[in-house]
């Protein structure tokens, strides 16, 4: 997702092979940890072109396909634009970006009847956030963590609600836990 000749590529063989999208699901994401004054310009722009570029530009080219059938589009975004802290400045700015990009999408398409809903994750289980734990110097334990088949759960539940009604953002954190007993 971040060579334009891939996601080129990528938007030719979707045209190729579909007349239609009922639902287009952006969840790519890379993140880099970093405080400004020593983080590379290299990993923000890497960052922009997956997190924020690349669902732009791939969706832009397939709205064409969503608007025939009035299909739906769902970004997993980030609760991390909420509360940006020190040392994830690159990752919440693509954030900030992505979620600017979603409300102006939704305005400009829902006339269309076309759906756009935004999901703002805590942390999730995945290896990005085992990855981030390590970088923190944390212990890592995924069941004190946002699940993947939860999301994916909750996502499609939206997904099939019926059409005369728009969930447009859902944030979803972890449950927190009751300390164990000593």
């Amino acid at each position: 997702l971040s060579k334009d000749k891939d996601l080129t590529k990528l938007k030719k063989a979707i045209k190729a092979n579909l007349d239609h999208i009922d639902v287009l699901i952006h969840c790519a994401g890379v993140l880099t940890l970093g405080r400004v004054e020593d983080s590379s310009v290299k990993d923000l722009d890497e960052q922009y072109r997956i997190n924020v570029r690349a669902p732009y530009v791939l969706t832009k080219a397939l709205l064409p396909l969503m608007k025939t059938c009035k299909g739906q589009i769902v970004f997993i975004n980030s609760s991390i634009w909420q509360q940006a802290r020190a040392g994830i400045s690159q990752y919440a700015s693509t954030k900030y970006a992505l979620k600017a990009i979603t409300d102006s999408l939704r305005d400009e398409v829902n006339v269309d009847g076309i759906r756009v809903l935004s999901v703002y994750l805590g942390r999730t289980a995945t290896p990005m956030q085992e990855a981030v734990h390590r970088k923190e110097c944390l212990s890592y334990h995924p069941d004190n963590l946002i699940q993947p088949d939860d999301v994916a759960t909750t996502v499609l539940n939206i997904l099939t609600l019926p059409r005369t009604l728009e969930v447009t953002d859902i944030h979803i954190r972890p449950m927190k836990k009751a300390p164990a007993n000593p």
